[in-house]
């Protein structure tokens, strides 16, 4: 229970672990306590065997790296081409075998992974309705908390999020649009990373948006997600937002333990109006405790900050309907309106929530309309204009919880969100700070040393976990 990477690895070194091991303890919590929290979809039948033949290449001196061994769960909108279906949760694609890996399953599979399983999620990454709870879909039923069945399980990456928070891995991978990591990591006390758009390829991605989408770490603690950032990060030539990368983009050893020299900007009037009482008091001792650190806080806003508090789903429409109609070319599917085809077909089972956003997509105009390009435009200059103008004097920006993540997402900016503790009723409370683009290095150094002062995140105690 809460074993790390580098905990793993060393068991496995001294001889006192092995992948199989490893694979077979978490196969069995799955088995046992999943089907109360209906985290994961499916398990990989393959996934035995890929640990078996891992030992054996430790056995013969051979090890590829961190990663080497490690049994990792993987959100259902990340194509792999196994055994396991890719459905974004949607029973629609029920049989659909993907014809390639996404590219950062290649890149785990390479580094030593296990691909253990599919974790559920809300269906088409929670882009297909305005009102289905987050967690649901048609294909996995209702995601439970962990921590709290009447607290939500948070979306889109729930399932990855409950999974790591109940050990049923050593770390997870979620995608994000906007908020569908740093959401469901608070709601689960889990750290999570969601990177600047380009740091990660999104190939086999099932996608909404080609200017937000990015994949990112959901794992126990920074280092395990360091350690997974620095394996699924890289350029690829099939996904050209890569090439716009610094060369040699690398994670650092995580040391510092101190935050001296560091100034972060806290934009109260924008957010903390929305605190509850509970969660505001954690919050707050988060804050004195980056000052105990070293750290200067500085109140700022952004500008605008009503206007940015209102961002709309404009872009996302356009972009979703040119961008699945790409993924769905490659599946039995074919295109986003034989989609809502076979939801019309069976509403009882497809439509219990509705499909507003799959309409609203389907009729929109494009990516070429000009409706789109005045929409984009406004998104980048108020989000990454805004993000732009405050940063200059910053390190990064403190957010309470999740309620930065629109501003990142729309500017394509990193944000990192570390667990600070729970509120009165025991719920998990996190805290997010956000930079600028590429400033992952930066966030993790600050993220890794709030931890280390707090250590705040305690596993889930409900029975029969």
């Amino acid at each position: 229970m809460e074993l790390t990477i580098q905990g793993a690895q060393q068991q496995m070194q001294r001889g006192e672990q092995t992948a199989l091991g490893l694979t077979k303890y978490y196969l069995e919590r799955i088995e046992k306590f999943d089907p109360a929290l209906k985290s994961v979809l499916e398990v990989n039948p393959e996934a035995q065997q890929i640990a078996s033949e891992l030992d054996a290449e430790r056995q013969h001196g051979q090890t590829r790296g961190v990663l080497h061994g490690i049994p990792i769960l993987i959100k259902d909108n990340v194509s792999t081409a196994d055994q396991m279906q890719t459905t974004a949760g949607s029973k629609a694609l029920l049989g659909h075998i993907a014809f390639e890996d996404a590219e950062i399953v290649r890149r785990l599979r390479l580094a030593g992974a296990v691909i253990l399983g599919k974790t559920n999620m809300t269906e088409w990454a929670n882009f297909m309705t305005t009102n289905m709870p987050t967690g649901y879909s048609s294909r996995g039923g209702q995601t439970i908390n962990p921590y709290d069945p009447n607290l939500m399980a948070g979306g889109s990456s729930s399932g990855t999020g409950v999974a790591i928070a109940a050990n049923f891995a050593l770390v997870g991978i979620g995608t994000e649009t906007s908020g569908s990591i740093l959401n469901p990591a608070n709601q689960n006390s889990l750290v999570g990373i969601k990177p600047t758009v380009g740091l990660v390829s999104r190939r086999g991605i099932i996608p909404i948006s080609s200017s937000q989408d990015t994949a990112g770490p959901m794992t126990r603690t920074v280092q395990d997600a360091a350690l997974l950032l620095q394996a699924m990060l890289g350029r690829d030539t099939r996904d050209g937002i890569t090439k716009t990368q610094p060369k040699n983009v690398a994670i650092p050893k995580l040391e510092r333990l101190d935050l001296n020299g560091v100034r972060l900007g806290v934009p109260r009037e924008m957010v903390w109006s929305h605190l509850k009482e509970p969660e505001q008091t954690v919050i707050e001792q988060s804050l004195e405790v980056l000052r105990e650190l070293g750290a200067t806080l500085v109140n700022t806003e952004l500008p605008e900050a009503k206007a940015i508090s209102e961002l709309s789903y404009g872009v996302l429409i356009h972009e979703f309907k040119r961008d699945l109609n790409k993924y769905l070319r490659h599946t039995p599917l074919g295109n986003l309106a034989n989609l809502i085809r076979f939801n019309d077909a069976d509403p009882q089972t497809m439509l219990r929530y509705g499909q507003l956003l799959l309409l609203a997509a389907q009729s929109s105009l494009g990516t070429k309309s000009k409706e789109y390009q005045r929409a984009r435009a406004e998104d980048i200059r108020l989000a990454k204009g805004g993000l732009d103008h405050v940063l200059q004097g910053v390190d990064a920006l403190i957010y309470p919880m999740y309620y930065g993540a629109v501003v990142g997402a729309k500017a394509g900016y990193p944000s990192i969100i570390v667990p600070a503790g729970y509120n009165q009723k025991g719920q998990p409370v996190g805290i997010t700070f956000l930079g600028s683009a590429w400033s992952e290095a930066r966030l993790l150094e600050i993220a890794y040393a709030f931890e280390q002062a707090t250590k705040a995140r305690v596993a889930p105690q409900a029975a029969p976990l």
